[in-house]
């Protein structure tokens, strides 16, 4: 089967290849296809289900490119994992509306499809899932579209301040200071929704709030999004705590990865309690994202599984 895809002009062309073309090596050896580019066109000739495959990676790498004006190998990565695990419904998923110029942020695997619908559709959503797997990302996306669309009032991201391995009262500086470091990925996150001058207004209107796990005690929020970040290091207590801020028209997402947890030895996780405890609740929905909805650097994945691979009992 050959199919042939026109492209649009010469300098997206070479962001579309890649460096040295090697984009569309990483599709030929991907995919199993030949690809040729001739006059602005491109060829692409195997199989018919490996050439249907390549051809909406390609269209999937020229919308990309038309909304973000760049293109990676991350990226070209990342949309060959959608087309070889998604279902159909992941070429037109619910886009989440955010402020920045990117306008539009989609889910990028079948785990995260998941995730996002799994948000919209409870109140309160565990989602649990290494590094990388957008997460933390995906959660302040919804709740900043929320936000835009005026669903809700606040957004409230917490995060327990618990060290990995570093002592918190060593740290420079006074209390916010301290929990600054704690508490920089969820800023990043914001910092990619919206351009800074608006996310800093929003904070001094106490719009957006970014705050230790430890201020949520004694408060009812009502008409917000709740995001509970790295909340595999709350205790029982905490996340009861936590969980019982919810209020009237708010919904909250609690985030976490147990297999990197902080807390003393013989603490049991107050995440993975509640998990066990509220998985049958209606309006609870609960997500495990895993190793192929990683979406970072491309090593990040095999980091991760070797070092998955390494905690495995051996078996003799």
């Amino acid at each position: 089967m050959e199919v042939t895809i026109e492209l649009d002009l010469p300098a997206e062309q070479l962001e579309l290849f890649g460096p040295a073309d090697t984009h569309l090596r990483l599709l030929k050896e991907s995919l199993g296809v030949k690809i040729t580019a001739r006059n602005h066109k491109l060829i692409i000739s195997g199989q018919e289900k490996n050439v249907r495959q390549a051809s909406k990676v390609i269209n999937k790498m020229k919308k990309h490119l038309s909304m973000r004006h760049s293109l990676n190998a991350n990226d070209v990565t990342a949309i060959l994992s959608t087309v070889e695990a998604a279902p159909k419904s992941i070429d037109n998923p619910a886009a989440i509306h955010v402020y920045s110029q990117k306008n539009v942020i989609e889910p990028k695997t079948k785990g995260q499809l998941k995730y996002v619908e799994t948000m919209m559709a409870n109140d309160l959503t565990f989602c649990i899932g290494p590094a990388g797997t957008g997460k933390t990302y995906l959660a302040v996306a919804v709740a900043v579209s929320m936000l835009r669309k005026k669903q809700i009032r606040r957004i409230i991201l917490a995060r327990p301040a618990v060290e990995a391995g570093e002592k918190l009262g060593f740290l420079p500086g006074d209390l916010q200071a301290k929990v600054n470091p704690y508490l920089r990925p969820l800023f990043d996150a914001l910092e990619d929704m919206m351009d800074f001058a608006q996310m800093k207004k929003f904070m001094e209107l106490d719009i957006i709030e970014i705050i230790p796990l430890a201020f949520m005690r004694g408060r009812t929020l009502n008409g917000c999004v709740i995001i509970c970040d790295e909340a595999q290091n709350t205790s029982p207590m905490q996340m009861l705590m936590i969980l019982t801020r919810l209020g009237q028209g708010s919904k909250m997402i609690i985030t976490g990865d147990i297999t990197q947890i902080d807390l003393p030895d013989g603490q049991k996780s107050g995440m993975v309690e509640a998990i066990e405890i509220l998985r049958r609740i209606k309006g609870i929905g609960s997500v495990e994202l895993v190793q192929k909805d990683i979406i970072r650097h491309q090593l990040v994945q095999k980091i991760v599984r070797a070092y998955k691979k390494q905690r495995e009992p051996r078996t003799k």
